[in-house]
Formats: structure tokens, C-alpha cells, sequence
């Protein structure tokens, strides 16, 4: 796996350093917090740069009309189980990198990270998911406490990777078109926090859908904004789903991340039809989008299957 970071901007690569060193301070604070002693033996094995940094092509337009910015993209192997819980253990990583970028100003560009152990990590490269092919292939190790090198990917037949995709296509989006019609309904008679929620989940349901048809994994997350970031790599069709022109726009979506759990537990949580209505659109045409991304690939994949056969 590369180690070099030669193709990125000096202030990117300073960047990188300071997000490695705020994970390895906030993980340390994590286990000394524990009481298992278990745990106190944890330790992170690798940090892995992957996406669009990785391999070149990221884009860094903030201030641009369509204010699109590309995320850096860190897997996080650790050396047991337990440490992937991210609320224990990454929660206040997560908090203060947030931090950092809207409030300090200490870094510019946004931080996405997954953690996964070793062995998940090189089962998913045995079950040849091509997200963890890809960053096997493409990856930079900013951090490797040793040698020990991942696994070398099992590719799945052509016939195998169309079974599992169309597996993935036939659960996931009628399932996401489901939640769509609860919010429907929702909208309708005027249950607006019940409306949100729905279509909350509505979202984050078409994203993993889209995310496992295309590469076979999605994190176990519910933060809409990781999310759709990981699917937007993807495919561009998927970035013009939400505006972000403007901070209404911006603000409105953070309103349906939030719904996840304030629609459900909180009594200060508002939401006016009108941003129930706007969130509805830009959700119906997230639906075609991903719709059309998987029905794409789901496509592609018969033709090599046929091609071998």
C-alpha cells in the first residue's frame, strides 16, 4: 500500500496531520476512560486515506456557486471489536473535528472516517466487496503501527457480484419506497415530526441501497450527511440531488439529518410544512437518482455476467 502524499497541496498534507492527530488524542482520552482493562490494551493499527484524495480528482470548491467540497475519506483499523463502537470511543473525535472546521478554522476540509477491525476489513477483500477493494488498491497508509499487510481481494465471479447486487436492489429500495409513502401520508394529515422522521429514514435508506448495490458496503451509520457523502462518490447524478446554494437549502437539510432522532424525542423540534414539502421533492428525486444509479450498474453487471457465460 502507497504511503506517499506527494500528489497533494502542502496545506492539505498539514491538514492530514492534524486530523491524525486529533484522532489518536481523542481515542487515547476514549480508553483511558474505560474501565475494562481490556479495552486499555486498544490501540488503532492503521489510518487509511481513501476516495477522492486518494486517488486524485477531489474537489475543493467551497465558495463557488454550487459549493461542492470534497471530504477527506479515513478508514480507521483498530485491533479489537469493541473500539468500532462509535459513540464510546469516536463521538468526541467526530465533535471536535466538526469543530475545527466550522468554528476554529484549524482545518478546511471536511473529515468522513469509518472504523472497522482488521479482520472485517480483510473478510469484506475475501467476499471481494469492491469497497474495501478499492481501498486496498487505491489507499494511502497515513499511519501503521506494523508491517502486517491486508489480504489480497477475492473478486467475485461476474454471475456472483449480479446475484448479490440485485439482492441488495430487490430489499433495499422497496423498502426505502415504503417510508416514502408513510411520509406521504405523514405530510398530508399534518403530522410533521412523524412526516420528518419518515422521511429521514427514507433517505438514509436509499443511500445504503444505492451504497450496497454499487459497492457491496455501507457503513452502520444514521448521520445523513456521512452518508451522502460516501454515496455521492458514486456518482455525480447524486450531488445535484440537494441543492446547497443557499443556507436555507443547507439549513433545511440539517433539519431532516436532525429528524433521525429529534423529530421522535425532542419537544423543541420544529418543522414547517413547507420545508416538509421542499424536503419531499429533493427526496422523490434522490429515489430516481438512485433508482437509475442501481438499475445502471445492476446492467452492467448482467453484461459481464453474460460475457463470461
Amino acid at each position: 500500500m502507497r504511503t506517499d502524499l506527494d500528489h497533494l497541496p502542502s496545506a492539505k498534507q498539514r491538514e492530514l496531520e492534524r486530523v491524525l492527530q486529533i484522532l489518536f488524542e481523542e481515542f487515547d482520552d476514549a480508553t483511558r476512560a474505560v474501565t475494562g482493562e481490556k479495552q486499555k490494551q486498544g490501540r488503532i493499527q492503521k489510518v487509511i486515506l481513501y476516495g477522492s484524495y486518494a486517488r486524485g480528482g477531489w474537489v475543493d470548491e467551497p465558495h463557488t456557486a454550487k459549493g461542492y467540497q470534497s471530504d477527506f475519506d479515513l478508514l480507521i483499523i483498530v485491533n479489537m471489536k469493541g473500539l468500532t463502537d462509535r459513540v464510546a470511543y469516536w463521538a468526541k473525535a467526530d465533535e471536535r473535528l466538526n469543530r475545527e472546521l466550522g468554528i476554529t478554522k484549524t482545518i478546511r476540509t471536511p473529515v468522513n472516517f469509518i472504523v472497522h477491525t482488521l479482520q472485517e476489513v480483510n473478510d469484506g477483500l475475501a467476499h471481494g466487496r469492491y469497497f474495501f477493494m478499492d481501498i486496498a488498491k487505491d489507499g494511502i497508509a497515513l499511519y501503521q503501527s506494523d508491517e502486517t499487510l491486508l489480504h489480497q481481494p477475492k473478486p467475485k465471479s461476474p454471475q456472483q457480484a449480479l446475484t448479490m447486487a440485485r439482492e441488495y436492489f430487490d430489499e433495499g429500495f422497496p423498502s426505502s419506497m415504503r417510508r416514502f409513502k408513510l411520509a406521504q401520508d405523514g405530510i398530508s394529515q399534518g403530522f410533521l415530526k412523524e412526516a420528518a422522521f419518515d422521511l429521514h429514514q427514507t433517505t438514509e435508506f436509499l443511500y445504503h441501497c444505492v451504497l450496497l448495490v454499487c459497492t457491496f458496503y455501507t457503513p452502520h451509520v444514521h448521520n445523513l450527511g456521512f452518508l451522502r457523502t460516501q454515496a455521492e462518490r458514486i456518482d455525480r447524478r447524486l450531488v445535484h440531488v440537494w441543492p446547497r446554494e443557499t443556507r436555507k437549502e443547507r439549513s433545511i437539510f440539517e433539519k431532516l439529518k436532525e429528524a433521525y432522532v429529534k423529530a421522535r424525542y425532542s419537544k423543541h423540534y420544529r418543522i414547517s410544512i413547507d420545508e416538509l414539502n421542499w424536503l419531499g421533492e429533493q427526496v422523490e428525486e434522490l429515489g430516481r437518482v438512485v433508482h437509475a444509479v442501481c438499475l445502471e450498474k445492476l446492467a452492467e453487471l448482467e453484461q459481464a455476467a453474460k460475457a463470461v457465460n
